[in-house]
């Protein structure tokens, strides 16, 4: 059975500014992260590291630092990174990138020693592969020289809002899904790097819908409250027709309208039962959630439910 590392978190948040140098410097000497501070900068790391088959992902904050690889002959990785926002740049024996928002960057770890500066307020995801998951895939990784992908790259802002939608989910520590989200993961990353022809059909065919999907979901979660939150709308955001949007709702059995009103509809029997909405009326975290009209509220809800709002307000409901 393969045995992979533990999850793992580390933040400088409430450790004085004075005191988190040596902090980083303790876990780069443990091997945990090789993360050196840059002099004369103020230094912020709030990072995740999660691990999968076939995968390894570092994500969250840094600021005032170097993150640094080593070559490893025996190491056959590559490296996809993201600059989700700020800036950066990446250094690889004689090759210096620099990254803007939104840019991505990939290199071959076993092509030399590399770091990773940012000296800005940078959030990023870093992400590990080997090789053999993406060869098949593009032809020329043989090239080790570090490219830049650009920002304005579709696969590229494809991957980056699933990965947000990912990360902000428990979806990655669901086994049953893990490898299916790691071949989509795969698969995006080969068609940044510029897979073609029947490799670009077969990443296309299979990860990239669920990949749309995914963050045309989370996208409609974040924005409930929005009452315009029009399929025309969620469709323009992400660059494809109301009617594409349509077909990949229709995938999984349910329209659009209907996801919607499920995620509202949720979202407010939650805020219901919590206390911490207790002050506020139905009306209130109706009109929270996006819906601009209380009796359609009240109806669809009890449908639902079987039950009233106030009955799940006051403690009558299940």
């Amino acid at each position: 059975m393969l045995h992979l590392p533990e999850p793992f978190r580390f933040s400088t948040d409430g450790v004085p500014q004075r005191e988190r140098i040596k902090i980083i410097r303790t876990l780069r000497e443990r091997g945990i992260c090789p993360i050196e501070p840059l002099p004369d900068h103020r230094v912020h790391v709030d990072i995740a590291k999660t691990f999968l088959p076939g995968l390894g992902i570092m994500s969250g904050t840094l600021c005032g630092v170097r993150q640094e690889g080593t070559a490893q002959t025996a190491n056959d990785d590559l490296f996809f990174g993201v600059n989700v926002s700020g800036d950066g740049a990446l250094v690889q024996r004689a090759c210096e990138i620099t990254t803007g928002a939104g840019d991505a960057f990939f290199l071959n770890v076993a092509a030399g020693a590399f770091a990773v500066v940012r000296p800005q307020r940078t959030r990023f995801v870093g992400l590990r592969v080997p090789r053999q998951a993406i060869a098949p895939l593009v032809p020329d990784l043989a090239d080790e020289r570090p490219r830049l992908i650009p920002r304005t790259t579709d696969s590229v802002r494809l991957l980056t809002s699933y990965l947000r939608g990912l990360l902000s989910s428990r979806m990655l520590a669901a086994p049953e899904t893990a490898r299916l989200l790691v071949r989509h993961i795969h698969d995006l990353i080969a068609l940044s790097l510029g897979a073609t022809g029947d490799a670009a059909a077969l990443a296309e065919d299979r990860s990239v819908p669920a990949a749309r999907l995914r963050a045309i979901k989370s996208d409609i979660v974040a924005n409930l409250e929005d009452e315009g939150l029009t399929i025309g709308a969620v469709a323009s955001r992400h660059g494809v027709t109301p009617r594409y949007v349509h077909r990949l709702f229709e995938r999984e059995g349910v329209t659009y309208t209907q996801f919607v009103l499920r995620q509202r509809l949720e979202t407010a029997y939650r805020a219901l039962r919590d206390a911490r909405f207790a002050s506020w009326s139905i009306s209130a975290i109706a009109y929270e959630v996006g819906f601009g009209d209380l009796s359609y509220f009240n109806r669809v809800f009890r449908r639902h439910y079987k039950r009233t709002p106030s009955d799940i307000k006051n403690g009558h409901g299940s």
